[in-house]
């Protein structure tokens, strides 16, 4: 049976979307038709070096000189873009200066906020100037302990336009997953906050960054933003509120430094659930391109529209919410629970703004469809013309919920990740939404399905490759410098290709279904099952909350192992492990169907969200989890420890 479209935008959304602008801008440019989004992709592909410059002509980004060269170098690893540029990415982010609101802010129902273009402009000149005095220079890097608050984009913007990099993690982190993403990095500047909201309580900060500082000897000053208002600070050495920091400055011109295109500009890092994090950088230029194209032409964010991202400031999420200023676009920013104090929180929140784009988790949709909550019941959400979902794939019955409980919009669920700090396949306003699936890959991203032997495969279960270069590679790793762990990431598995990691399909009409990691992909009997098939069908079974699969090692093969939180105060009967294996039979095969159903407490996750198979997996082998930091409820694994149903 086809997938036939849950959505199909209208005449009028098709022809003022960007995409289309942008569409008859290149037909102009090169004399091409584009009649279709596929032929657009395969000219992107094929033509760089007239789709990039297009690219950043279209979308306005600003640079003191592009140069000649576009893209050079005789491999994918060596390819190099924009050679002789000179820009800054934070010169895009700041071209917009008036009164209208860049940033609206709401920390649960404890603060809220309001800064304009012109405001964020002053207080980042402001910023810049300090830092400067401070001794900070281009290539330094200054680091964020910080909440997903104003103050926090103000610091990464006065950052990068000193040329200086900026790297971040929220509050919630322990002490050993600071040291072990900062400690790599020995940033000379260290952002911290006095406390955070959490479902209502307050957290106090104090402490923690006064013990980590000691053991991050290169941090000459630590700048304090005030949140939930500690008064004594005196027990973090080098410490200064930030208002006092910016004091003695008045806003004037920025000076932005004009650095080459790959100038580090983010240092992200791995989720470290199968050992230290892994320092990823991303450069000026790749980063500003990738993201504005994603935002103007694969999620139509135009100017003046309200661009809200439910994250925190360790997900690359965050990263790219940011750079929607450089569409002239405000973003909404949200810190704390997004249940607290209930469910409706969020929408409540998305219509008093009038947001225009709501992104947030596959999980959190999830979460809603099994309480029952539908935000258009009681809330105005006629402002909103698209919601993107990433973190996991969105299931087909996470599609139909999306359009029965929150209205007509351009469902975009969305895959790529920190590695990239952009998405290989996503969205397209101009094509109609099947229910499970990605609409495309990226423009400018080829993007292909190889099996084991490196042979591209349609309308099959594979690897998830990209065959050539794209600007927002990374430009290295931290502390890499033959690029061993480099390679091994990404281009171990083939040759000069990029091996992204992700279990997944291409249809025939483009649209792309991600199964799930290629690392915690199934394998029993020799046959390759995606992690995400099975969740999808499980998230059917309302007595279920959540749940996670793995595979274990049995009788020489591999059995799949399924662990189940239930709902409160229900317990896994025979009776819905019996329901959970139908369903799992009757919309999959057999195969799919776990040899153990085991309910458990809890469900182990990353910090920004994800579930995390292979600290499971681990555990149940009896190996260790080498880094238990990255884990937002570390405890969560002892559950699955010396369990008496896995050993018949």
């Amino acid at each position: 049976m086809t997938n036939e479209p849950i959505w199909i935008p209208n005449d009028t959304e098709i022809s003022t979307s960007n995409l289309t602008g942008f569409q008859n801008f290149l037909s102009k440019k090169t004399g091409n038709p584009f009649v279709s989004y596929a032929e657009l992709h395969s000219f992107s592909i094929k033509s760089p070096e007239v789709f990039w410059p297009s690219i950043a002509e279209y979308c306005g980004a600003v640079a003191n000189d592009w140069g000649s060269s576009v893209l050079t170098g005789d491999t994918m690893f060596e390819a190099k873009w924009f050679n002789d540029a000179q820009l800054n990415y934070a010169e895009t982010m700041l071209k917009r200066r008036d009164s209208k609101d860049a940033i609206v802010f709401r920390g649960e129902d404890k603060v809220q906020s309001r800064l304009s273009f012109d405001g964020l402009y002053q207080q980042v000149s402001q910023l810049a100037q300090y830092l400067r005095a401070q001794g900070v220079t281009k290539g330094d890097r200054v680091a964020g302990f910080l909440p997903n608050i104003p103050g926090a984009i103000i610091a990464m913007l006065a950052t990068a336009s000193i040329g200086a990099i900026w790297s971040s993690c929220s509050p919630d982190f322990g002490r050993q997953g600071v040291l072990d993403r900062f400690g790599q990095i020995e940033p000379k500047v260290l952002f911290g906050v006095d406390g955070y909201f959490y479902n209502g309580k307050t957290h106090s900060t104090v402490a923690k960054i006064a013990d980590f500082i000691t053991d991050l000897p290169s941090v000459k000053s630590v700048i304090m933003f005030d949140y939930i208002g500690e008064d004594d600070l005196t027990s973090i050495k080098h410490s200064i509120r930030f208002e006092h920091a910016i004091s003695d400055f008045s806003a004037k011109d920025i000076e932005f430094e004009q650095l080459p295109f790959d100038h580090p500009l983010f240092i992200l890092y791995s989720s470290g659930t199968t050992g230290a994090p892994k320092c990823i950088v991303h450069g000026h230029g790749g980063t500003l391109l990738q993201h504005l194209k994603e935002h103007q032409l694969h999620s139509d964010i135009k100017t003046d529209d309200r661009v809200f991202y439910f994250s925190t400031c360790s997900w690359m999420m965050w990263n790219w919410l940011v750079s929607a200023l450089g569409s002239g676009a405000a973003i909404m920013l949200y810190d704390g629970s997004p249940f607290y104090p209930e469910a409706q929180t969020l929408w409540q929140y998305a219509e008093k703004e009038k947001i225009t784009f709501f992104g947030t988790s596959a999980k959190y949709l999830e979460a809603l469809q099994k309480a029952g909550y539908a935000p258009n019941s009681n809330c105005d959400l006629s402002s909103l013309r698209a919601v993107a979902s990433t973190g996991s794939p969105l299931s087909p019955e996470g599609y139909d919920y999306v359009y029965d409980a929150i209205g007509d919009v351009h469902l975009a669920s969305i895959s790529g990740g920190t590695d990239i700090v952009s998405c290989f396949a996503l969205g397209v306003p101009t094509l109609p939404v099947k229910r499970g699936e990605l609409q495309s890959a990226g423009l400018g991203m080829a993007v292909e399905i190889w099996d084991e032997n490196g042979t591209a495969i349609q309308n099959k279960r594979g690897e998830l490759v990209c065959t050539k270069p794209f600007p927002s590679r990374p430009v290295m790793f931290w502390n890499d410098p033959d690029n061993a762990k480099y390679k091994s990431a990404y281009f171990e598995r083939f040759d000069d290709v990029w091996a992204h990691g992700d279990f997944a399909e291409i249809k025939d009409d483009g649209g792309v279904i991600i199964y799930g990691r290629s690392d915690a992909t199934l394998n029993p009997g020799g046959v390759r099952i995606g992690t995400a098939e099975i969740y999808r069908q499980v998230d059917k079974v309302a007595s279920v909350l959540e749940s996670i699969v793995i595979g274990q090692k049995w009788d020489n093969d591999v059995r799949v192992v399924l662990f189940v939180k239930m709902q409160n105060d229900v317990e896994l009967t025979d009776d819905i492990k019996a329901e959970i294996k139908t369903i799992i039979r009757e919309n999959c095969t057999s195969r799919h169907v776990p040899a153990k159903i085991i309910a458990v407490e809890d469900i182990p996750r990353t910090k920004s969200g994800k579930i995390v198979e292979i600290p499971v997996r681990d555990v149940v082998h009896g190996l260790d989890v080498k880094n238990k930091e990255a884990l937002a409820n570390p405890e969560a694994l002892e559950f699955y420890k010396n369990l008496t149903e896995l050993s018949s």
